[in-house]
């Protein structure tokens, strides 16, 4: 009797219900981007994957490895802030798939005073995280007063952000090429400091304290959401915003409040890229960049939960940096980009499995709630 109740609670947990969709996602995605990577060239098939899977396993020197291992989770943090946007909104019932251009601002912010002004990295932080929550808050606005839908609001405003930052950063850059200039030799104070951490990924210059502060800010997003009041009136107003309005809550407000501090968490996150070198940008590129569509996958995969998104962020990182290391000879360079678009992609039915194992725990429960009253009736 007790083991059966015990197998009840434990297939009937969300938690694990999340976990174990989680996995089937990841194992159908990494089965469907083998298959496509066999219908291309069935010889190299298998290295490929693995390659992808390894990452910075790839090198067999532990050195080199821990290296490339601290360049991944450079590049996690500002996914892991993504993810934290789009799960703030979501949660608070809204959709914002801004977050890329709410990243590109932030991105524009923080290097042109770094660039221009030769601003400290932290006055270059704090500006990315305004910049971007000023255009969420540009859709939640959009949202409130003229009842605009945040998805259409925040696509066009994807396009108007990268084409502005163009513009704008065109003013810092190489005069040989569209890239921004270097801030390692160009303002160095603007570089986010590592603080030590470097030194325990073979001084890697490109870890910084941004890694734990992304996670700070995940512990921060959980906190406020199920601790705070604030949370609870946010959460309230995207539930049902009329009866957020009928108990006295500021239903507009909130709107564009939550807009607002998604926005911040997309354009910190840019901060924590940019800032620490790792890459600069290109004043010619024609499409807002995938961060905070990945962070979509993440967020999901992580089943919307602040802490399962720092595992998920590392996971989408993870196979994203590994498909670097296909071999070029054999697939074209743009495979380790499908591949990692095909695992993503399946990434984002987790709560659609999900839904579909609570319905059988459901009927499973339903059938054993008859059989005992048949036999107790009996």
């Amino acid at each position: 009797m007790n083991s059966t109740k015990e197998k009840k609670s434990w297939s009937s947990n969300e938690s694990v219900q999340t976990v174990i969709a989680s996995l089937i996602c990841i194992l159908l995605g990494l089965l469907v981007g083998y298959i496509v990577l066999l219908f291309i060239n069935p010889a190299g098939a298998t290295n490929a994957m693995l390659a992808i899977l390894k990452n910075f396993l790839y090198f067999p020197r532990p050195a080199v490895a821990l290296e490339y291992f601290g360049s991944t989770l450079a590049k996690t943090a500002p996914l892991l802030m993504c993810t934290l946007s789009i799960l703030f909104a979501y949660k608070v019932g809204l959709f914002n798939i801004g977050a890329s251009g709410q990243y590109t601002v932030g991105a524009g912010c923080c290097l042109y005073l770094a660039l221009a002004y030769h601003m400290p990295w932290y006055v270059c932080m704090v500006a990315a995280m305004i910049g971007g929550g000023i255009l969420g808050a540009i859709a939640g606005a959009l949202k409130a007063y003229r009842n605009v839908n945040e998805v259409i609001a925040c696509i066009m405003i994807n396009w108007l952000s990268l084409y502005g930052i163009n513009m704008l950063l065109t003013r810092v850059k190489e005069s040989t090429n569209s890239y921004t200039f270097a801030l390692r030799t160009n303002n160095p104070s603007a570089l986010i400091p590592g603080l030590g951490l470097e030194s325990l990924f073979s001084n890697n210059r490109y870890v910084t304290i941004a890694i734990p502060l992304a996670i700070a800010f995940a512990i921060l997003v959980w906190i406020i959401l199920e601790k705070t009041k604030l949370g609870y009136e946010l959460k309230a107003t995207g539930y049902n915003k009329n009866a957020a309005k009928y108990a006295g809550m500021r239903e507009k407000r909130n709107i564009i409040l939550t807009m607002f501090m998604s926005g911040c968490l997309a354009g910190l996150g840019a901060s924590f890229l940019y800032l620490s070198g790792i890459e600069q940008w290109s004043c010619a590129q024609t499409n807002v960049p995938a961060m905070g569509f990945n962070g979509i996958a993440a967020a999901f995969l992580g089943g919307l939960h602040p802490i399962g998104s720092i595992l998920a962020a590392f996971f989408i990182q993870h196979i994203t940096s590994g498909g670097s290391y296909v071999d070029k000879m054999i697939y074209a360079s743009q495979i380790s980009d499908l591949i990692s678009a095909i695992i993503i992609y399946f990434c984002s039915f987790v709560f659609l499995l999900r839904h579909i194992m609570r319905q059988r725990v459901m009927k499973k429960m339903h059938k054993l709630h008859k059989t005992q009253e048949g036999g107790v009736s009996a």
